[in-house]
Order: structure tokens, then sequence, then C-alpha cells
């Protein structure tokens, strides 16, 4: 056979240099999408800031934190309304979904904001990258509910959901919590409250940026904020003072679960991005967790701002991130839905 070293040595730098060139652009394309979404979110907070407190504006506001592009905001799923005890929900499936695998997933928004129609389809894609049946929940919100209000809904769903699939009464196999920022907090407060009071425990729990200390101690509170595109440190009190309404202190292990002993805590996946202020509340959650025995996974996103897993499928990187909970699922999924709290 014509062998030509000259030539098969250009071969292999013309297909060298079209990868390089094929890396570059796709470099290029996620600085210039991550740059949309950074700018998409700094005009949110801009105009969060100058609603001047109007509670139904700024819920209207934080339910377009996702949409800059159309592909962020399309749900392609099946959706059905249900309530869970007294709690409104709705079913997000898909035609291959595990009817007995089942994911409930807790909104963020400051305890004050967010709702099933601002979540749908970052719900529906979760529910597509694992194979789970997401409940997607509808809790009670400040300051009309106050602590501990939502943290009960989360509780009361929960148990609803284990016996309760999408076709109706059954028992679950694999039970999964997820929630991002306020709701990360919820589903983490969650686990420690069940596990004080001996209640079963879902398989798997996974917090996306959520807010772990509500004394609001974590250094990159103040490190992080030149790069946080949304998140303020100067509303960070005004917000807990909402959710509390002196109904507990910030130190309680319900409202900072931080502060909580993390002994028994089923499997963790912390997610959360390094440009924002909530960078070290993970950090610091996956450090206790960890010394307590817990089995702790911490993902920290370079360049990344807060949730920006909500941000798929047009963010790259959020839809690594959503591979990565699909993973951190199916590698951790057990039988027998619930389990008892180890001691």
């Amino acid at each position: 056979m014509f062998h030509n070293k000259k030539l098969c040595d250009l071969g292999v730098f013309a297909r060298f240099s079209t990868s390089v060139r094929s890396r570059a652009v796709l470099s290029m394309q996620r600085d210039i999408r991550l740059s949309a979404v950074n700018s998409h979110l700094q005009a949110l907070a801009n105009q969060v800031a100058a609603s001047a407190g109007d509670l139904m504006k700024i819920r209207q506001l934080i339910d377009t934190y996702s949409h800059v592009d159309p592909s962020t905001n399309e749900c392609h799923a099946s959706s059905v309304p249900v309530t869970a005890g007294d709690v409104p929900c709705e079913w997000l499936t898909h035609g291959d979904s595990d009817r007995s695998s089942r994911l409930m997933y807790v909104h963020g928004g400051s305890w004050m904001s967010g709702s099933l129609t601002g979540y749908r389809a970052h719900a529906a894609r979760i529910s597509a990258a694992t194979g789970c049946c997401v409940l997607n929940i509808d809790y009670r919100l400040a300051p009309e509910n106050p602590f501990p209000a939502g943290l009960n809904d989360c509780d009361t769903a929960l148990d609803w959901m284990v016996q309760n699939g999408p076709d109706g009464v059954s028992p679950a196999r694999s039970v999964f919590i997820a929630g991002d920022s306020a709701g990360g907090n919820l589903i983490l407060a969650l686990l420690v409250k069940r596990r004080d009071e001996g209640k079963p425990l879902p398989d798997v729990a996974i917090a996306l940026s959520p807010a772990t200390d509500l004394t609001w101690g974590s250094q990159s509170i103040v490190s992080r904020a030149h790069v946080d595109a949304v998140l303020r440190p100067e509303r960070l009190q005004a917000i807990v003072d909402v959710y509390l309404q002196n109904k507990a202190t910030i130190q309680h292990p319900y409202v900072s679960p931080l502060l909580a002993e993390l002994v028994g805590l089923p499997p963790l996946l912390l997610q959360v991005g390094e440009a924002e202020i909530l960078l070290d509340d993970a950090v610091r959650f996956d450090e206790k967790a960890s010394q307590a025995g817990v089995s702790v996974r911490l993902e920290t996103w370079p360049d990344m701002p807060h949730v920006f897993q909500m941000f798929a499928p047009y963010l790259p990187e959020a839809n690594e991130a959503l591979e990565g909970i699909a993973n951190f699922v199916k590698k951790h999924g057990t039988e027998g839905g619930l389990s008892k709290p180890s001691n």
C-alpha cells in the first residue's frame, strides 16, 4: 500500500487543527450564553429591587428566573395536578418514567416566591434526566404563611408521595427529594426534622445552591458578592425576617440546617456555582456532613451563577449538572421507598 509520511502528518495536523477550532468555537458559544444568563439575572435583580416590596410583582418576576431563552421554558413532560394531603402539587412524567421511582422537588424563591408554573420546565428536565416521576410541590409561602408552614407542607407531601404515584395509590420503590436555594434549605431541614422524629428518610437528597446558614456567616456572602449576578447580601436579613416573623430563631436547626447535628442523613448531592454568595453554605455543609459520616458529593462549578441548572438546555454546564444528578440518583437509588434513619 502506498504510504507517504508527510501526507499522513499533514492529515493528523489538519484533524488536530479542526478539533482545536471546534473547541474554541464551543468555548466562545458558551461564554456568550453565560454572559446572556448573567445579564438576564442582573436585570431581574434590578427589577426586584425597583419593585418597592410589591410582593405580587416580585413573585411574577421570580417566575421568569430561567427565561433567558425560549428553550429554558419549554416543558416536554406530562403535567397532572394533584393534592398531596392538603398540598397542591403536580406530577411531571415522561412516557418511560418509572412509576415507582419518585422525586419530590421543592422550588426556591426566598421562601416567599416560586410556583409550579415557574419551575415546571426545570422539574420536567429533572424527570427526563433521572427517569423518575417528579412531584413538583406548591408549598405555602411567607409572609402569608411564615415558618414552619412551608417545611410542614414538604413533610406532608413526602409522606403522601411514598404511598401515591401518578397512577394512583401505590407504594414507591425509590424515593428522592431535591430543591434549590430556599428549597434546598427546606429539603435539608426536612431531613433533620424527620430524623429527629424517627420518621423514614428518602434514599437520596439533592440540594442546588442551598441556603444552609441563615445567620449568613459564610465568608462567600461577602467575598463572592462582586461576582453574584442576582443575590444581594444587603437583602438577606429582610428575607429572613419575612420568612420567620419571630416564629423561630435563625439558629434553629430547621431554619439553619448547617447548625444541626447531621448524623444519620442519607446520601447527599450538593451542587453550587462558584460565582454566587451561597458557595460556602454548600462547602461548609459538605464538610460538616462528611465529618458526621454522611455520604456527600459536593460539586462546585466555576463561573456558574445561582441555580444555574435552571438554564438547561441553553447553558452547557446546566446540561452536565443534570446528568450528574441523574447519575447520583441511579447510583444511590435503593429498593424499599423510605428508610429508617440510622443512629
